[in-house]
């Protein structure tokens, strides 16, 4: 009787942390890892109009229903509690093996569906609120943890393009339905329109989550030696500067370290900016004298930006570091508030869609690098519930930039606000700079464990 020899081998680095190689992803799939990449992006687009095109459908929702902005505004940040608030619970479930990615993506379908469907057929707030809100928020949540972790589970060792390209289809994704919204939703027609919307998410995300599959916990590309990158000798560029973590963290033990709240704290801060632009970016176009089409322009930038940044400070992270590239995007994102501000009050168009061009770069560009970052510092393995517990973060700054931001608007006006969110988003970056590899050591200096790599030749030699 002969027994089958395993298809991959198990690398232990002077850290202690496993890679488990020798597996395809053809092995695994049956077809190219590429597919984690290309499903995860279009899932992403199908439920964007949730966040992206809500500053559009609003007007229409009120001249209808009869809500005020802050009616409006609050059901937005509801659903933001929902959206991010699933993320967590939903990748514990996913790292017990209670609930699979596939599971989780077609659940995500149906709620989401559920929060068009509402909006098309209630007057009612409180209708409203439990099935835009509640299913809607969930179902989006669910989507978007789900692909965000998946992308990052299939390329362990170049994630920061892959992942902001994922992570921008949650932008660009609403740019038609901004328009749509703008140009042709009326009171008379809403029904039918969000009823087909509804309808379309329902069945694109159905179709892309059923072919979700995640890869074997700690799996490692065979082409790329997971060791090579401390010895200088991996020859690649992302590794160098986003070198993998030291272990395979929990939650608690990520927790502990102090750079998980640090994260969640810096997310609570511009994760309320972000909102804020997004919502609020139309109505003060309007209330500036630049019209209905101007208006929708301008969110459309907002989205086309947020979205592209993404990929591109991805790939800029992955050469100059994940942590200095997303200082860079939140200074953007802090300065871009106050050119809003200027060009608004100061009817300069030509000046306003610049300044939404880098509101829309800057308010949407650190999400994946948060992303990034966190399997980066905590590991692969339980990222499900440490990126979940980061994420969580937009549960506050959820409220903070929809129902509380309307609030400061009243009180304060367009320029009260945007200064106050240009403020917290500097401090945001300004927290950054404490961000800190666990247990690697800082630049210039050695630490124990890579001594021990340069010095044990059973290090050299492991796997």
């Amino acid at each position: 009787m002969t027994t089958a020899v395993p298809s991959y081998q198990e690398i232990t680095d002077q850290n202690g942390r496993v890679y488990r190689v020798g597996e395809s992803p053809h092995d695994i799939l049956g077809r190219s890892r590429s597919w984690m990449v290309w499903l995860p992006w279009i899932a992403m687009m199908a439920v964007s109009v949730f966040e992206y095109g809500w500053g559009a459908v609003v007007d229409t929702l009120k001249d209808k229903n009869g809500w005020t902005l802050t009616d409006a505004f609050w059901l937005a940040s509801i659903w933001a509690v929902f959206q991010a608030g699933i993320a967590f619970p939903a990748g514990r479930m996913r790292e017990k093996n209670i609930v699979s990615a596939k599971t989780a993506m077609l659940a995500g379908a149906v709620l989401s569906g559920i929060g068009y469907v509402t909006i098309a057929h209630t007057s009612n707030l409180f209708v409203a609120f439990l099935g835009y809100a509640v299913c809607g928020g969930t179902g989006a949540g669910l989507v978007y943890a789900t692909c965000i972790n998946m992308v990052g589970k299939w390329y362990p060792e170049k994630r920061g393009a892959r992942t902001g390209f994922v992570n921008g289809g949650f932008a660009y994704g609403a740019v038609p339905f901004i328009y749509i919204f703008s140009a042709f939703l009326t009171p008379t027609n809403y029904s039918v329109v969000l009823d087909l919307i509804g309808l379309y998410m329902l069945i694109v995300v159905a179709i892309c989550g059923f072919l979700f599959k995640d890869p074997p916990k700690s799996w490692w590309p065979a082409e790329v030696d997971p060791l090579g990158w401390a010895r200088n000798k991996s020859g690649n560029k992302g590794l160098a500067k986003n070198p993998p973590a030291v272990k395979q963290f929990t939650p608690m033990e990520a927790i502990r370290t102090g750079m998980l709240p640090l994260m969640w704290v810096c997310l609570v801060i511009i994760g309320g900016v972000s909102l804020f632009g997004i919502n609020f970016q139309v109505p003060f176009a309007k209330e500036s004298g630049f019209g209905p089409f101007v208006a929708a322009s301008s969110a459309g930038v907002l989205s086309i930006v947020n979205g592209t940044g993404r990929a591109v400070v991805g790939w800029v992270s992955d050469r100059i570091g994940r942590r200095q590239t997303l200082t860079i995007v939140l200074v953007i994102a802090g300065l871009a508030q106050f050119g809003v501000m200027y060009a608004g009050n100061t009817k300069d168009l030509p000046l306003f869609m610049i300044f939404a061009f880098l509101t829309g770069f800057g308010g949407g560009a650190f999400y994946p690098l948060f992303a990034s970052l966190v399997p980066d510092y905590f590991g692969e393995n339980y990222n499900a519930s440490n990126y979940g517990l980061v994420y969580s973060a937009k549960l506050f700054g959820g409220v903070g930039g929809g129902g509380l931001a309307a609030g400061v608007v009243s009180a304060w006006g367009y320029t009260g606000a945007y200064i106050l969110a240009g403020c917290i988003a500097l401090l945001s970056a300004v927290l950054t700079l404490f961000l800190r590899q666990p247990g690697r050591a800082t630049p210039g200096t050695t630490s124990a464990a890579d001594k021990a790599s340069s010095l044990s030749p059973a290090a050299e030699g492991a796997g």
